[in-house]
């Protein structure tokens, strides 16, 4: 504290007043301010952890143990933060998020939600846009769930990628409700590989059916999609419970009528393409030997799905290509939904993109989410592939909105990641 502020104080206690008592008070500053808002939490004004981390383990803290290790990043967390903020200048959207994850050992590098808070402020906040949309924030989160689907196909060895559909409709009815394409333009044959590369709603229909309501559940539940997830932080969302049934597989299939978070997600994705292995997203550095990893997939499921989510991002057919970053061999899956208000679905978006990379030997995974994006008719997209640029969009999906989010990120995290980790 400047000597200027002090000045009042010394003042007062000057004039001898014995009702002026001065005490002596702890108090925590957080140097970053905004930057790790959602990951270290709050603090009440005697110094109790009310949120985050500062809750979690509020004990441990207070008790001087060891200083407790976590596993972000500063410099990949600013990085990734400067990004999604840039998200809001192209596409007006209402918030964003982001985590990055050691495939392998589930250290979480990065965790960043939008809007964020200055900690050392210590507001009551009520908007429940600045909840942690990664941990809390409960979503349908559309075809980001097809990667699923196949997973769960291969896991019961029930097909492999060059099975062939044919005759797919472009639209189907469950009970009085439709399915039907995005793209009214796909072949009615598709192959299983070819339904998650052109993101086919129907195909993947077709496949959860081939599965069955009893694998397909129990593949979700495996994978750690469909109940509350235990974590370091309390601020957790819990998926909604539904029942089963034919129309509910259907919709499931192609991630709609399902939720979760996108934390559950990252951890699906992340035992989907690591090789089967269990994995549980952490914030806290631990010691430990990843010879003594739980496989809890088939070896096969990795093997089959990882060259079609490269696919997804390296082809024309894909939906991903902006992400498609020389040097990083990133493969994943869009994901386009519409949001819920009041139990109506409206016309806003939640707009996801789940990446992994390098996929040939998968260490990174990077998901991104844009809340309420709006398509920008001004934003000069540049191909990475030596295309000429193309201005203007009128499209309000994953792949042109989060996807170009994620390329930029990859590209700009990239080399810490090279040299770091």
């Amino acid at each position: 504290m400047s000597l200027f502020l002090l000045l009042p104080i010394l003042y007062l206690i000057l004039l001898g007043d014995k009702s002026i008592i001065i005490e002596q008070r702890i108090s925590r500053i957080y140097p970053h301010e905004n930057l790790f808002s959602h990951i270290i939490g709050q603090i009440d004004d005697n110094n109790n952890g009310i949120s985050g981390i500062e809750k979690s383990f509020d004990t441990e803290l207070k008790k001087n143990y060891l200083p407790l290790k976590l596993t972000v990043d500063t410099d990949i967390q600013y990085l990734i933060r400067q990004e999604l903020k840039k998200s809001v200048e192209i596409f007006q959207n209402l918030g964003s998020a982001a985590i990055l994850m050691d495939i392998n050992s589930g250290d979480i590098i990065s965790l960043v939600s939008l809007p964020d808070f200055n900690l050392n402020k210590r507001e009551s906040i009520k908007d429940l846009n600045y909840t942690n949309k990664i941990t809390k924030g409960v979503y349908e989160l559309g075809s980001v769930f097809k990667t699923l689907t196949l997973a769960a196909a291969f896991q019961n060895n029930t097909i492999e990628p060059e099975t062939k559909f044919e005759k797919l409709e472009k639209k189907i009815f469950c009970d009085k409700y439709a399915i039907a394409e995005y793209d009214k333009k796909l072949p009615s044959k598709l192959t299983a590989e070819q339904i998650l590369v052109r993101s086919s709603n129907i195909g993947s229909v077709r496949i959860a059916q081939k599965v069955g309501i009893d694998d397909y559940s129990s593949f979700l539940k495996k994978i750690g999609v469909l109940e509350t997830i235990d974590f370091d932080i309390e601020e957790v969302g819990q998926p909604i419970n539904f029942r089963w049934g034919k129309c509910k597989l259907a919709t499931v299939s192609f991630g709609h009528g399902i939720t979760t978070t996108p934390l559950q997600l990252a951890k699906a994705y992340g035992i989907i393409s690591n090789g089967g292995y269990q994995i549980n997203p952490t914030l806290i550095y631990k010691t430990r030997n990843l010879n003594e990893k739980k496989q809890i997939l088939n070896n096969g499921v990795s093997k089959k799905i990882n060259p079609i989510l490269r696919k997804v991002v390296s082809t024309k057919e894909g939906t991903a290509h902006f992400a498609d970053v020389y040097g990083y061999e990133v493969g994943g899956k869009t994901g386009t939904a519409d949001k819920t208000k009041n139990g109506v679905y409206t016309k806003d978006k939640i707009n996801t993109f789940v990446s992994v990379f390098p996929i040939s030997n998968p260490k990174f995974l990077l998901l991104v989410l844009l809340d309420e994006p709006k398509p920008s008719k001004e934003y000069v997209y540049n191909y990475r592939d030596g295309r000429p640029p193309y201005k203007g969009n009128w499209r309000n999906t994953a792949g042109w909105t989060t996807v170009l989010i994620t390329g930029n990120i990859i590209e700009n995290i990239g080399p810490i990641l090279a040299t770091k980790y």
